[in-house]
């Protein structure tokens, strides 16, 4: 079975930082884009993040361009979201999700597996 699993959400005070982690099962998540999402209740599922399978470049909503950083550890199967100087608008549950095989970008149409979420709390 395929499967997708996020950790590392937690409550955070603005300008803290936590790690998210995503674990693969079932698949080698090198070959694969792989990306991070969010959503905050009452509002449309977002693309935070992404890291191409084909080059390693990686991608990031405006909003938290230098502020957070996606990483790969193939020899783990996991891909990881570094996330500094939170800020309470980043409060949201997190989600990784695969996309297509060979992959460079993360639309959300091309989005087949998902995880199941962690929770980011950022408030003081």
């Amino acid at each position: 079975q395929l499967q997708l699993v996020e950790s590392g959400g937690g409550l955070v005070q603005p300008g803290g930082s936590l790690r998210l982690s995503c674990a693969a099962s079932g698949f080698a998540l090198d070959y694969y884009a792989i990306g991070w999402f969010r959503q905050a209740p009452g509002k449309e599922r977002e693309g935070v993040s992404c890291i191409s399978s084909s080059d390693g470049s990686t991608y990031y909503l405006d909003t938290v361009k230098g502020r957070f950083t996606i990483s790969r550890d193939n020899a783990k199967n996991m891909v990881y979201l570094q996330m500094n100087s939170l800020k309470p608008e980043d409060t949201a549950v997190y989600y990784c999700a695969r996309g297509y095989l060979g992959g460079r970008t993360c639309p959300k149409y091309a989005m087949d597996y998902w995880g199941k979420g962690t929770l980011v709390t950022v408030t003081s």
